[in-house]
């Protein structure tokens, strides 16, 4: 009787478990990247938002690399949320219910200078306001988990 139930802890509630766990990092991490509302204001000495910004978000993932190119929104939490509740569209590439936003947010773009090499990570920021393409936990109810595009 006790090595059933076992069994069945080990092969029900174990991965559920590790499921729930891993959507709500998963959401932890978006809020922590993506999202910047009100918009900070980096000192001087990171010669523009873009290499502020990336230096923080080169510290959450703990990877020294550069990432070529990062969103962030601008935006109240609730509002970007908002856009998981009901997701239609399932997108293969990802295994994921993604949506487009119903609104247009502020954003801004940092994207890695080309020039130069890897280890010095220096951004050009662009300023835009545009709908996002997002990846969500769920089909009803979910939360973003990425930014996959923008439109």
């Amino acid at each position: 009787m006790a090595l059933s139930r076992i069994l069945v802890f080990q092969l029900f509630l174990v991965p559920a478990l590790t499921f729930l766990s891993f959507t709500s990092s998963e959401v932890r991490n978006f809020y922590a990247l993506h999202i910047d509302y009100p918009k900070v204001t980096f000192a001087k000495s990171f010669h523009g938002y873009c290499n502020g910004l990336m230096s923080y978000i080169r510290g959450m993932k703990k990877d020294r690399r550069c990432p070529h190119i990062h969103h962030v929104l601008h935006a109240p939490w609730t509002k970007v949320s908002s856009n998981c509740k009901h997701s239609d569209t399932f997108c293969e590439d990802f295994n994921e219910y993604c949506s487009l936003s119903q609104d247009a947010f502020p954003l801004t773009t940092c994207k890695r200078l080309s020039l130069e090499p890897p280890s010095t990570c220096q951004y050009n920021e662009t300023t835009s306001t545009q709908r996002v393409y997002l990846l969500c936990s769920r089909k009803y109810n979910g939360e973003p988990m990425h930014i996959i595009g923008v439109y």
